[in-house]
């Protein structure tokens, strides 16, 4: 569904829902968990809907995972590796 515009020379290694994935180098967390097919990448805690990055430029707020334990915005961090990063599946009680 989505790609790189340009060929990413590097990957990391990430870790995503206690899986080790790859993704591309130098990529926002939220491009990667694009690029990685990863969505939804949270629900809402009010109504249970599906969310996902939509604005990338954080103002909305649609793509807050966890990263490192911390909530932020996935279109704010630049992935690293070794991040640890958590889709905010669930109500908080049953999330992923």
């Amino acid at each position: 569904m989505f790609r790189l515009l340009a060929d990413a020379p590097e990957q990391v290694v990430v870790e995503l829902d206690d899986v080790e994935v790859s993704v591309p180098a130098g990529v926002s967390v939220a491009a990667a968990l694009l690029y990685l097919g990863r969505i939804p990448t949270r629900h809402s805690p009010v109504t249970g809907a599906a969310r996902a990055p939509f604005c990338m430029m954080g103002a909305c707020f649609e793509c807050i995972v966890e990263i490192d334990g911390v909530s932020q915005r996935a279109c704010q961090r630049q992935v690293e590796a070794g991040m640890r990063l958590r889709r905010q599946l669930g109500n908080g009680e049953d999330a992923v």
